[in-house]
C-alpha cells in the first residue's frame, strides 16, 4: 500500500509539474464592453514590430490566457479592440495579475514574476524622469520666450543633473540585477544614449549572467555593440558602398576630403530637414577648403521619389547614396545607427573624430580640422 501511495504522490507531481508549464495571465479590464478582443504581442525580432502570438475576450470586465511555456523571458504586450495604447510585460514562466485601465493604459498594473518586478521598477523611473523632463522644458520654453537668460541657464543645469542621475540610476540597476533580462533593455538604452563610452556599457553586457545572453533582444544588443564599438571616436571610418541618385555605386573611401561628414538622414525626418540648412552653409563656406560630405538616407522601401524630392527642395549639393531599406540599410547597421539625424566627423585619413554635432559645433569642428 505505501509503495502505490508513494507512486500515486509521483504521478500527481508529474502531472502538477505539467499543469505549471507556460504563464497564466488573469486580469481586470473595468469598463470594458463584453466581448471586446485583447490581443498578445511578443517581440521575436527587435528589428521588427511585435508579432501577435494569441487573444482572448472580455467577460464580466475580466479575461485569462493560458499562455505556452517560454525558454526564456521577453519583451511583451497587452493591446486592446479599439483603444490606443498598450500593457507593456515580461513573459515568464508564472501567474501573473493585469489591472487595466481603460482611461490610462499606459498607468495599468502588473503583479507577478520577478522579472515583472524589476520592470515595474524601470518603467516607474521612466516615467518619472519623463515627467520631470517635460515639466522642465515647459518652463524653458516659457523662460526663452520672456528673454530669461539666467533662468533658462538653471533649468538646463538642472535638466542635465536630471540625465546625469538618470544615468547613475540605468548603470546601478543593472549591476543589481545581472540575472534578469530588463537589464538587457536597460543597456540598450543607454546605448541608445550613448549614456556611457561603448567599451564601458560592453562592460555591463559582459557582467550578465549567461543565461540572460541567450535571448534575442541580447543577441541583438551584442551586434549593435560590436557595431557601435567599430565607430567609436578614433576608430577608421568603417568603408561602404552603396546606390547613388542617378543609380551607380559611390564608396565612401573615394570620397573622402581633408574633412568629411558621413550625415544620416531622411526625407521623414523633420529635425534632419530643420537641421539641412545649416549644413548647406557649412558645406557652401567650407567646401573649396576641402569639405566633402555623404548623405545616407533611410528613406523606405518604394519611396526614392521622396527622398530625391528631399534633396532637391534642400538644395543639397553634396554626394548621396542610399538602399531605400529604412532601418534595415546595411550602412546604417555597419555604424549602429538607431535614431536620425546622426553625423560622423572624419579626419583626412577617414578617422572619426567628432560625433553628432550640430550648428556652431559643427562648423566650429570643420574649421578646426582644416586649419591643422
Amino acid at each position: 500500500m505505501k509503495k502505490i501511495v508513494a507512486m500515486a504522490a509521483v504521478v500527481l507531481a508529474l502531472v502538477s509539474c505539467q499543469e505549471n508549464k507556460g504563464f497564466f495571465i488573469s486580469g481586470t479590464a473595468k469598463g470594458m464592453e463584453d466581448g471586446s478582443k485583447i490581443y498578445v504581442s511578443q517581440l521575436t525580432n527587435p528589428t521588427q514590430r511585435p508579432e501577435r502570438i494569441d487573444s482572448t475576450v472580455i467577460e464580466g470586465e475580466k479575461f485569462e490566457l493560458d499562455m505556452e511555456e517560454v525558454e526564456s523571458p521577453n519583451l511583451s504586450f497587452l493591446e486592446f479592440e479599439n483603444l490606443n495604447g498598450n500593457v507593456i510585460f515580461i513573459a515568464e514562466n508564472e501567474q501573473l495579475s493585469i489591472e487595466v485601465y481603460k482611461d490610462s493604459i499606459r498607468n495599468s498594473k502588473v503583479k507577478g514574476g520577478q522579472e515583472n518586478i524589476v520592470l515595474t521598477t524601470y518603467l516607474d523611473h521612466l516615467k518619472e524622469m519623463n515627467k520631470k523632463v517635460g515639466e522642465g522644458r515647459q518652463e524653458m520654453q516659457q523662460a526663452f520666450q520672456q528673454q530669461d537668460s539666467t533662468k533658462l541657464e538653471k533649468l538646463q543645469k538642472a535638466e542635465q543633473e536630471l540625465m546625469d542621475n538618470d544615468k547613475v540610476f540605468k548603470k546601478k540597476m543593472v549591476e543589481d540585477h545581472p540575472d534578469s533580462f530588463v537589464s538587457v533593455m536597460v543597456i540598450s538604452d543607454l546605448l541608445n544614449m550613448k549614456s556611457y563610452p561603448t567599451s564601458e556599457i560592453k562592460e555591463l553586457y559582459e557582467s550578465l549572467n549567461d543565461k540572460v545572453k541567450q535571448s534575442k533582444l541580447a543577441k541583438s544588443l551584442e551586434n549593435n555593440l560590436e557595431s557601435a564599438g567599430a565607430v567609436d571616436i578614433g576608430s577608421k571610418a568603417p568603408n561602404f558602398t552603396a546606390p547613388t541618385p542617378e543609380g551607380g555605386e559611390l564608396s565612401l573611401n573615394k570620397a573622402l576630403g581633408a574633412v568629411t561628414i558621413v550625415d544620416f538622414w531622411a526625407a521623414w525626418c523633420k529635425p534632419c530637414r530643420v537641421e539641412n540648412p545649416n549644413v548647406v552653409k557649412i558645406y557652401e563656406k567650407y567646401h573649396d577648403q576641402g569639405l566633402e560630405i555623404v548623405g545616407v538616407s533611410l528613406d523606405r522601401p518604394g519611396e526614392k521619389d521622396k527622398w530625391l524630392q528631399a534633396i532637391e527642395d534642400d538644395g543639397l549639393p553634396w554626394h548621396q547614396v542610399s538602399n531605400l531599406q529604412f532601418w534595415n540599410d546595411p550602412v546604417a547597421k555597419k555604424y549602429g545607427i538607431r535614431a536620425i539625424p546622426a553625423t560622423f566627423i572624419l579626419d583626412e585619413e577617414g578617422v572619426i573624430v567628432a560625433r553628432d554635432l550640430r550648428g556652431d559645433e559643427l562648423e566650429a569642428k570643420v574649421a578646426e580640422l582644416l586649419d591643422k
